[in-house]
């Protein structure tokens, strides 16, 4: 029997999701709803086969797991991971993709659907009592705007930047996309500095890179139109956090959507957490948390292990 570990199970379910998949694909395996940094060494120290979701195996995590064979991710970045330590050691790292494209771009259009109708501000003027003080049918406190015939920028157009799009499109939304800095313009692209003075709404869809960490700084920001919106369920250390809520207390910008975080959970706390920001809206990482796209990555990573075992390698990024 493959001696396989789950490490943060809580992290993909809340006992909300079927597990067959994993149950047929390693039978016996172990589950840790969360494991501490000072427990990892113990737990994969036997391991053939870790399953993860975030947490961090490094050099010395991978040399501790004497018999690892395979790295199994629940999503599709591996900055979590020493690739290079995986490699010298024969060990495969596997993650999935698309398996949260349709969760991700609706939380991406919940962000500026509520940014633009200014749906938190509205509440409170319910919960303060100024709609049945007013004198009129309706309150028009906040502006609203409408999408159709504004400009989406994308950054990044992967899988989940050209679903974006799809939906901006539908919206009927003009849709640019920044080419990749430092390349060579592709036909159809614009240059990042062009997107940014071009659109109303920026989403960002890049993975985290040397070169795309702080992306967003407060040069890029104060490219951006002063009504326009940043949405970013990405990497949190796509943008200069304190340069963000600078601008948006200056009105630099409209507002931003915020997802992630560069430290989750902010334990040291995080220049977007403080009360005194207007219009903006941040989430706890949850753009791809719903059910049917935590289940798909259960799956998926079964499906991953036990390729692996039949000696049909799948997804593998190393």
């Amino acid at each position: 029997m493959t001696r396989a570990v789950v490490l943060d199970l809580a992290t993909i379910t809340r006992g909300d999701l079927d597990l067959g998949e994993l149950d047929r694909a390693l039978p016996g395996w172990t589950g840790y709803p969360v494991t501490r940094m000072d427990e990892l060494h113990a737990r994969i120290a036997d391991a053939e086969i870790i399953l993860t979701n975030k947490i961090r195996l490094d050099a010395d995590a991978i040399a501790a797991a004497k018999d690892l064979k395979l790295i199994c991710l629940a999503a599709t970045g591996t900055n979590n991971v020493d690739l290079k330590a995986a490699e010298a050691r024969g060990i495969g790292v596997a993650n999935i993709t698309a398996y949260c494209t349709a969760s991700v771009a609706q939380h991406v259009f919940a962000l500026i659907l509520s940014l633009t109708i200014n749906i938190p501000g509205y509440r409170k003027l319910l919960r303060d009592g100024a709609w049945r003080e007013s004198p009129q049918f309706c309150l028009l406190d906040f502006p609203i705007r409408e999408l159709a015939g504004k400009t989406l920028g994308i950054v990044g157009y992967g899988e989940l930047g050209r679903a974006t799009a799809r939906i901006g499109a539908a919206f009927g939304m003009d849709i640019v996309i920044a080419n990749r800095p430092g390349t060579e313009l592709k036909p159809g692209r614009v240059s990042l500095e062009q997107l940014l003075a071009a659109a109303d709404v920026v989403s960002l869809h890049c993975p985290l890179t040397p070169e795309t960490k702080g992306l967003i700084d407060a040069a890029a920001l104060r490219r951006m139109k002063p009504d326009a919106l940043l949405i970013n369920t990405a990497r949190g250390a796509l943008i200069d956090e304190q340069a963000l809520a600078d601008a948006l207390r200056a009105g630099t910008i409209g507002g931003a959507g915020i997802d992630v975080l560069s430290e989750e959970p902010p334990v040291n706390g995080n220049p977007l957490l403080a009360d005194d920001i207007p219009n903006l809206i941040v989430t706890p990482h949850i753009a791809w948390a719903a059910r049917e796209a935590r289940q798909r990555a259960i799956n998926e990573m079964a499906a991953n292990a036990a390729a692996f075992l039949a000696g049909k390698p799948r997804n593998r990024v190393v």
